[in-house]
């Protein structure tokens, strides 16, 4: 009852909000004559919720929340379905469980707030994925790994006994997107978060997102068992260490009966990992889902694996796990970055989609814009997912998308304590579009920008239409003014904000170096992967490794990730790569200027605040496009010994 009562009154807070972006896209307005609801303890939390949602915000007939075990979508009974039916009287929303309500409730009222509500609704929602998990990398001492809106959310040193309303605030918004899971604590995991003080703290945010139908996971270190057991050895076929994880995971489960399971990063960028003793990713993998097992808890094993030696990174994690198809128990998943290097503004898909065909596959996305302007540039990422989703693996022939290759998508987080959660407001719509396309993902980017916006600032066309516009433009003029054509990793050391293509640390590694990845020299430009050169190409099916392989086949917006290309090598536009280098680099220098026009004039349409909280954003983005074209064309210049076209 406790519990109810603070879900109570954190809804009757939600009206007294400053203009500051925390409200996120849940800016409901309540009615002019609101029913508050009266508890009844025969109701579970999450029916309470949906109930409450309902009764505040819904401006339409009358809603009838009922539970049946209704097919949708011809499956039986998926916890997580809903159907929206509607009469001239009335608007049911039906779904087997409880969850299922409460997602119907903030589908309906995503309906409304869009103006998209129909007499006759004949709505069936089933998600495309049971694992839409965010991934935070944030750490015990309260800062974020890649993090660019403040502090972490989780005030660990006040846990467990004092609870931030933020709290359900980030329940609620995740559960409005269909967003169902979330690893508390950073890959670069510190053994620590297994400790029975931080499992208590971790127990209580899992009381508090269980009503929303969100599990909590953990990252842990796979050196734990030596660090807090203090045994001799990590070796994942040690008898002693098998036993230690298995009675760490019993003592978790007694605590968060729910619990989701592990996120591992292993043997990748210096973490420990069961090739320490000669084992394999499968071997430390299967030890853990053992433990795990009983209790019905996943694994999920991050692939991201490279190391110096390799002749080309983007073949390292390939080459390590495809021989391992096959090997992992059933509750293991492998959690793959959507490209085959490191989070990029553009790569193609990484070659372990469609390759894994015994494997269960979580597509990796990062929200936080580590590569991609952290919180200062505006570059919605539905268009990059979409991308990846869209495209095709040929794996079964023609039409095996990466979207039909994967059984979850994970996204690496963007919140902070910032008061508008993300840093730059704009960004708000990348944890919208993860959401969204993690329950749908044949939704259009065009889709999901409209209904953010509607929903975030005004229904206004004079308002959606142009800033829509700039949105879906946003990603694409990042990669014309930081690496187009297929560069990657231009990035200054160790901040991954601005250029440094020329940057040569004596000692480091090459695969640390810009110069690994554009090759530039006298002759061309690009990292040749072709069947003369690393050889990526062949990691891919037919026909895509005979269409990236041949430079006149290979897409432009990839050619120089796939192939050294000669200065003035003539592309489809006639002109040569130089000439092509130079446009693109303008063109997204010019796009930012062009934001900048478009959202002065949408002035009237908006609060003043947020108003000029991304007016500013969007001058420093415009600042620093101009740093990237002129740094990086002007390196390239040494090279090409040729002028810069304006």
């Amino acid at each position: 009852m406790k519990q109810l009562l603070l879900i109570f009154f954190f809804f009757l807070s939600l009206s007294v909000f400053a203009e500051d972006g925390s409200r996120l896209w849940l800016r409901y307005e309540p009615k002019d004559t609101a029913d508050f609801l009266i508890y009844s303890k025969k109701e579970t939390a999450t029916y309470s919720i949906a109930q409450f949602e309902i009764k505040q915000y819904w401006k339409g007939k009358p809603v009838e929340l009922k539970r049946m075990n209704a097919k949708i979508q011809g499956a039986p009974y998926q916890k997580e379905a809903f159907n929206i039916i509607s009469n001239e009287k009335t608007i049911k929303i039906i779904a087997s469980t409880d969850i299922g309500l409460l997602y119907g409730v903030y589908h309906l009222l995503r309906l409304q707030e869009t103006g998209q509500v129909a007499d006759n609704l004949n709505i069936a929602e089933i998600p495309a994925y049971n694992i839409r998990i965010l991934n935070h990398w944030d750490n015990i001492d309260g800062t974020i790994e890649r993090g660019y809106a403040g502090s972490s959310l989780w005030n660990w040193d006040d846990l467990p006994e004092k609870l931030s309303p933020r709290y359900t605030e980030y329940a609620r918004a995740n559960a409005s997107i269909g967003i169902n899971g979330t690893v508390l604590n950073n890959v670069n995991a510190n053994p620590k978060f297994l400790s029975d003080e931080y499992l208590k703290k971790a127990a209580v945010l899992a009381n508090v997102f269980r009503p929303y139908g969100i599990k909590v996971y953990l990252s842990v270190n796979f050196s734990s068992p030596v660090i807090l057991g203090g045994l001799p050895t990590a070796d994942p076929l040690d008898e002693d260490v098998c036993r230690w994880w298995k009675e760490k995971v019993k003592e978790i489960y007694m605590r968060i009966p729910d619990f989701g399971g592990f996120l591992v990063k292993a043997n990748s960028e210096g973490l420990p990992g069961p090739q320490d003793f000669g084992r394999t990713h499968a071997d430390g993998a299967n030890m853990l889902a053992e433990a795990l097992q009983p209790y019905g808890g996943m694994v999920m094993w991050r692939a991201f694996v490279y190391n110096p030696s390799s002749p080309d990174r983007a073949k390292q994690a390939y080459e390590e796990f495809r021989p391992l198809d096959g090997k992992f128990l059933p509750n293991v998943i492998v959690q793959v970055k959507n490209g085959p290097i490191d989070f990029q503004p553009r790569e193609p898909f990484n070659p372990l989609f469609g390759a894994m065909q015994k494997t269960p596959l979580l597509l990796e996305f990062q929200i936080t814009q580590e590569y991609l302007g952290a919180d200062k540039q505006l570059a919605f990422l539905a268009p990059l997912y979409k991308e990846c989703l869209d495209a095709d693996t040929y794996a079964h022939g023609a039409g095996s998308t990466v979207a039909h290759c994967v059984k979850g998508i994970a996204g690496v987080a963007n919140t902070g304590n910032n008061a508008n959660w993300t840093g730059h407001i704009l960004a708000q719509a990348n944890w919208y579009a993860f959401g969204r396309l993690a329950w749908k993902p044949d939704l259009t980017s065009e889709q999901i920008a409209d209904e953010w916006l509607k929903m975030t600032f005004s229904t206004d066309t004079a308002f959606v239409n142009p800033v829509k516009s700039i949105l879906l433009e946003s990603r694409e003029a990042v990669v014309d003014y930081m690496m187009p054509l297929g560069l990657a990793h231009l990035f200054a050391w160790e901040h991954h904000y601005g250029p440094d293509p020329g940057l040569n640390i004596p000692g480091a590694r090459p695969d640390w170096m810009p110069s690994y990845y554009h090759r530039a020299d006298s002759i061309g430009l690009g990292f040749d992967r072709t069947t003369t050169g690393s050889n990526t190409v062949s990691q891919y099916f037919p026909p895509l490794d005979s269409i990236y392989n041949h430079i006149e086949t290979c897409p432009e917006d990839l050619l120089l990730w796939f192939h050294h290309v000669r200065w003035d090598y003539r592309m489809k536009n006639g002109q040569t790569l130089w000439e092509n280098l130079c446009q693109h680099y303008q063109r997204g220098v010019e796009a930012t200027y062009r934001f900048q026009t478009v959202w002065e004039n949408t002035q009237p349409y908006i609060d003043p605040e947020r108003w000029e909280a991304v007016r500013q954003k969007l001058k420093i983005q415009t600042h620093d496009a101009i740093v990237w074209r002129d740094t990086c064309l002007h390196y390239f210049q040494t090279f090409s010994k040729q002028s810069v076209i304006p």
